[in-house]
């Protein structure tokens, strides 16, 4: 009985011991959102040993000296020029643009042209023209390339390219495509003398975990052609039809293809990212003299990662929100907002400022779609105009403000677009683009069901639960 008695003790002792140590560990970590402590910290609680497997598997971001480098290619100085500073920036953008640089460090350029691509399949057709006509390198970054007849087409022109010898990089992440990694397609690439990587790799699933966050990715969408050209947006190198998840397609996505200096920008992040898969030190390709223009406008890249504080990301969507002064439309198709957007969003609609924001209505993640619901009800109350995409998943990720500036890329207005991804945006200030990206923003409106308050109050009450609760457990996400 003594032994017996002892024997819980001892498990009474454990038992605390992995509460109150995580607990503390919790605490103590940097960058950590409140609500997301009060989370581990529940959670842990109620369930100790499931909430310690869990927290060890995802609840800390541990970068290592290669993911979070402080040597060869993290002076974002070298991916601008000095003449390309211009003055005269509106006081509308200006907030934009200087939250842009403390989070990226690239400032903006100007001497830019830009045109919005008709659908996922013309973006498809420019990129290879553009790899076709490629005279001196091609650099491309996804997170998802797919084996489909887009991704095959992708990767016949880089083949083609470097068989002519044009140099050919790509980098894709090594989750999101890794069933192109196992393709004909990524060989035969390789062996036209195709220089490939991969992000993030995992490696032993186990030996990563210990490592950090297996779900840590790499989310970017770069293509940069002769530092002249480049593609920003939503889309992944695949087809609408997106064979992995068949059943919410098509997926719709907003690509803008860009010609000036601002393509030096993401060439220095592409090649950054190309320093941490492969330790090849390429900066000056960065360096190259860019073609000068005094017409075009003003664009600049902001580039966010798990490196950067965990509120980065809301606060360049919370600063372009209360740069508004007549509109604001939001398209993602992820809304999991920290409190600070989700206010800042409200307080926009609160000022008398036209704020719409767009949404799948049926979305490729349930769980996200939920949390996502749980917000309507205040954003109604300060009136925000809520519309649900039904022509199939809306993945386009664009932010426009008074019909002058716009926010284009991959970052979306969730929590893993926050802390988790390598994310690529690039905003900039044109009335013309802007008005090309609004007028698909209405299409968008116009293939989509407005939300009311009515129809939230007519929500039951297990289906309100539910979306609390998935709100509720994001932060653990």
């Amino acid at each position: 009985m003594h032994r017996y008695n002892k024997g819980i003790v001892m498990w009474l002792f454990a038992h605390f011991l992995i509460i109150i140590g995580l607990s503390a560990r919790v605490l103590l970590r940097p960058r950590r959102d409140p609500a997301s402590r009060i989370a581990w910290i529940l959670f842990i609680a109620a369930l100790p040993y499931v909430g310690a497997l869990a927290y060890l598997m995802l609840g800390e971001v541990r970068l290592s000296r290669v993911a979070n480098p402080r040597g060869a290619m993290n002076d974002r100085s070298l991916a601008f020029h000095p003449q390309q500073k211009q003055a005269g920036i509106s006081t509308v953008v200006a907030p934009g643009f200087s939250i842009g640089e403390s989070l990226s460090g690239f400032t903006a350029v100007g001497g830019n042209t830009g045109k919005l691509l008709d659908d996922s399949n013309a973006t498809i057709e420019a990129i290879v023209r553009d790899i076709d006509a490629a005279t001196e390198h091609v650099h491309l970054l996804f997170y998802i390339w797919l084996a489909d007849n887009n991704g095959r087409k992708v990767a016949e022109a880089m083949a083609r390219a470097a068989q002519r010898g044009v140099a050919c990089r790509v980098i894709v992440d090594d989750l999101g495509s890794r069933d192109f990694i196992r393709s004909e397609h990524w060989s035969n690439m390789s062996r036209a003398g195709v220089h490939l990587a991969r992000a993030q790799a995992i490696g032993n699933v186990l030996v990563r975990i210990l490592k950090g966050r297996v779900d840590v990715r790499n989310h970017r969408k770069v293509v940069v052609i002769d530092n002249y050209i480049t593609y920003c947006g939503s889309q992944n190198c695949a087809d609408p039809e997106f064979a992995v998840k068949p059943k919410y397609a098509p997926w719709v996505d907003a690509v803008v293809r860009f010609e000036g200096p601002i393509a030096s920008q993401n060439q220095h992040l592409f090649l950054e990212d190309w320093f941490l898969t492969t330790h090849e030190d390429l900066r000056e390709l960065s360096q190259h003299p860019v073609m000068q223009s005094q017409e075009g406008f003003r664009a600049q890249v902001i580039a966010t990662g798990p490196q950067n504080h965990y509120s980065a990301m809301p606060e360049l969507f919370a600063t372009l929100m209360f740069s508004a002064r007549r509109e604001l439309v939001i398209t993602t198709p992820y809304y999991v907002p920290d409190a600070t957007m989700q206010a800042a969003l409200c307080a926009s609609a609160r000022r008398g400022i036209a704020t719409t924001i767009v949404l799948p209505a049926k979305n490729d993640s349930w769980f996200v779609g939920a949390a996502s619901r749980s917000c309507y009800a205040e954003l109604l109350e300060a009136g925000v105009c809520i519309h649900e995409y039904v022509g199939g998943l809306l993945h386009a990720k664009t932010l426009t403000i008074d019909g002058e500036i716009t926010l284009i890329g991959s970052a979306n207005m969730d929590r893993r677009s926050f802390e988790l991804n390598f994310e690529n945006n690039i905003l900039f200030e044109d009335s013309v683009l802007t008005q090309a990206i609004r007028c698909r923003q209405e299409d968008y409106i116009g293939q989509a069901t407005q939300i009311s308050a009515a129809d939230v109050a007519a929500w039951t009450g297990p289906y309100r639960l539910r979306n609390n609760a998935m709100a509720m457990l994001s932060p653990l996400l």
